[in-house]
């Protein structure tokens, strides 16, 4: 687990509203900060080359927020040099018809990273505690105890090697009414906005409600919470990609030993 500011403390309720959404940690600005985040990268390309010969852990990164609040972004910028041969992306949508036949946590599981990859969730299964509590597409008792449902398999996933990283990238209100309004002003960006975007936003209160939730319950010592300052985006692919580069750091992975008497064949 990777101690920083922005770690969720685990088992108390995180207050959103509290968090400064427009932080820079030790940036004043963005030229700041772009020398440290070109060593990340760099950093994260050495070190996933390591990970993936290895074969020996997995990592999964989870990746929460409001609409526009720049998942797709992070995906893009944070893992723009890594080889991608060991990375898959899975992007949790509404649940089809099968998925809907199984348990809540199926799908998950069957997108969850096997060792020497690192597996991205654009959502993820917390939507079963967001989306399901806030639509009250099931009872309450049913979602609450999600929480617990969600810690042991979490838990279990750690315990066979899966290192676990949730990023909520938390943004205000108002910086969400710019980046929709500009994706309506732009129509290269039309596509990414729908009216179903616009009645998700009337519910604002009632998902950072459902997130202080899921981020207070879930946040352990196996799967940390990291509430991301968000507001910047070049801040918030800062945090992201730190926090990644520092957990896979302190795994000291080490290439595979070559096959024994190596040293004595020649390429004919």
């Amino acid at each position: 687990m990777v101690k920083s500011p922005y770690l969720v403390p685990f088992g108390k309720k995180l207050k959103l509203d509290k968090v400064d959404t427009s932080d820079t940690g030790p940036f004043k600005n963005r030229e700041q900060a772009e020398k440290s985040m070109e060593k990340n990268l760099e950093k994260l390309r050495d070190l996933q080359n390591v990970f993936y010969a290895s074969g020996s852990r997995a990592l999964l990164v989870v990746l929460q927020a409001m609409d526009a609040g720049g998942k797709d972004g992070a995906i893009d910028h944070v893992f723009s040099g890594i080889n991608p041969q060991g990375c898959q992306v899975t992007s949790f949508k509404k649940p089809s018809t099968q998925e809907l036949s199984h348990d809540y946590l199926w799908r998950c599981h069957l997108a969850a990273p096997p060792r020497g990859m690192i597996g991205i969730f654009n959502r993820s299964h917390y939507e079963s505690v967001l989306v399901e509590r806030v639509h009250s597409l099931v009872p309450k008792k049913r979602w609450q105890r999600r929480y617990h449902h969600i810690n042991q398999w979490e838990k279990m996933l750690a315990d066979e090697g899966t290192v676990i990283l949730k990023f909520f990238l938390h943004i205000s209100k108002d910086e969400q009414k710019k980046r929709m309004q500009a994706r309506f002003d732009d129509k290269d960006k039309n596509w990414k906005i729908s009216p179903a975007d616009l009645s998700e936003r009337k519910l604002w209160d009632d998902y950072q409600s459902a997130y202080s939730d899921a981020l207070g319950e879930c946040s352990t010592e196996h799967g940390p919470w990291y509430c991301v300052p968000a507001d910047h985006k070049w801040f918030k692919n800062w945090v992201v990609s730190d926090t990644i580069v520092r957990a896979l750091d302190e795994l000291d992975l080490k290439y595979p030993k070559p096959a024994e008497g190596i040293e004595n064949m020649k390429v004919v």
